[in-house]
């Protein structure tokens, strides 16, 4: 079985993780404790299982996700199969995981749009994202500075 949820939870959604969606989080451990309160079954996937079942051990997580040795399609396709729950959400960050999601009947979801909707702060970022001043300048300075012939 793919699937395994202890003390009897019957949230309506299967919530799956991709293991660098799940990296985004500030606080893994509370993403899983709050997504457990409307979850039946909380984990994480991807195709490196080891470094999914260190990510889970490092952080005490309860993982209700058998992966196996199973590349990421066969898992996600196992638990959706073996899930009794109607909803079926995935988060990843990549064109594959939506890919993923697609071909195996899940709903594909960005860590941000789960972060906004359930209220999780996201991990934050070392450099902030530029805004349209500093990229302006940045091409400006380039175009001056020999990057370009105009």
């Amino acid at each position: 079985m793919s699937v395994e949820a202890e003390d009897g939870r019957s949230g309506e959604m299967t919530l799956a993780f991709e293991l660098a969606a799940i990296r985004e989080f500030d606080d893994p451990a509370a993403v899983f404790e709050d997504a457990r309160e409307w979850s039946r079954y909380v984990g994480v996937v991807s195709n490196d299982t080891d470094a999914v079942a260190a990510f889970v051990a490092e952080r005490d997580l309860l993982q209700d996700f058998e992966l196996g040795d199973r590349d990421i399609w066969l898992a996600m396709e196992g638990i959706r199969e073996s899930s009794d729950a109607p909803r079926h959400v995935f988060v990843g960050t990549t064109p594959e995981d939506r890919r993923i999601a697609d071909a195996t009947g899940w709903e594909f979801r960005s860590p941000s749009d789960v972060a906004d909707a359930a209220g999780w702060d996201l991990e934050p970022t070392d450099q902030p994202e530029p805004g349209l001043v500093s990229r302006l300048r940045s091409r400006l300075s380039a175009a001056f500075s020999g990057g370009s012939d105009r």
